[in-house]
């Protein structure tokens, strides 16, 4: 990673907040964005199904979701969530495991070897349009963030908005002792995350699921590992304190 990159990277904090939404005017905020990036924009979910323009399912009930907001404007700019695989001594059926089941390769999930209570899928990551857009395209919140005073250094943030979540949900499994993280990605993000030696395994084979994506896999402790010797290591340790500090008990 170039010393420019490591610079934005260490600037993010002073740009953005991260924490757990546990309130339901924080997890609103969450199924917001996702409504936009979900529905609006890209046509993933019928937006006649959610009149309140709020992106909802079943597993939101039992997830543990996070929230990006951009300090200057105000504007909540991410979210992802965790949703566990076991929940009060019973399994839990998994996103990935309605979407995915038969592009599972079976040997591979076989030698993971995942103890059901320690495992989570990271979903429902979504960053609004508003920090993807280049300038100049034609976007309403695009225009509330143009307005805004903002530096070079500031706007260099925005593209790292992905691997923040990703460091979120990294968080919050390790926190709430689920290590065992799978999640169904475009090939881009384990790409980005393996430019700075985190790996994620790929876990079977591609599916047309709101575009070509696969399930992949890391255990969180390895990730963390591999981010002590890496240039996300100051970042995860923010995000990881942030997130702690705003989940309850």
């Amino acid at each position: 990673m170039t010393t420019e990159t490591k610079k934005t990277l260490d600037s993010f904090p002073d740009y953005f907040s991260i924490k757990a939404a546990v309130t339901a005017a924080e997890r609103g905020e969450t199924y917001r964005i996702r409504y936009r990036v979900y529905c609006e924009e890209f046509g993933y979910e019928p937006a006649d199904r959610f009149p309140d323009r709020m992106e909802t399912d079943a597993f939101d009930l039992t997830a543990a979701h996070c929230l990006i907001t951009h300090t200057a404007s105000g504007m909540p700019a991410g979210c992802v969530r965790i949703c566990p695989g076991w929940i009060a001594g019973a399994e839990q059926e998994m996103p990935y495991e309605q979407c995915c089941a038969a592009s599972l390769d079976r040997r591979a999930m076989t030698a993971v070897g995942a103890p059901r209570d320690k495992v989570c899928e990271a979903s429902r990551f979504a960053v609004d349009a508003a920090f993807r857009r280049r300038s100049g395209e034609s976007l309403t919140r695009f225009g509330e963030i143009t307005a805004l005073d903002l530096s070079d250094t500031e706007r260099r943030t925005f593209p790292m908005l992905s691997a923040a979540l990703m460091l979120a949900a990294t968080a919050q499994a390790e926190i709430l002792d689920r290590p065992y993280v799978f999640a169904v990605m475009e090939p881009f993000l384990p790409r980005l995350l393996q430019r700075s030696r985190l790996l994620m395994r790929r876990m079977g084979q591609d599916v047309n699921h709101h575009g070509i994506r696969a399930v992949y896999f890391s255990h969180s402790h390895v990730f963390v590992e591999a981010m002590e010797h890496g240039d996300f290591r100051d970042l995860y340790g923010w995000i990881h304190t942030q997130v702690r500090s705003t989940l309850p008990g």
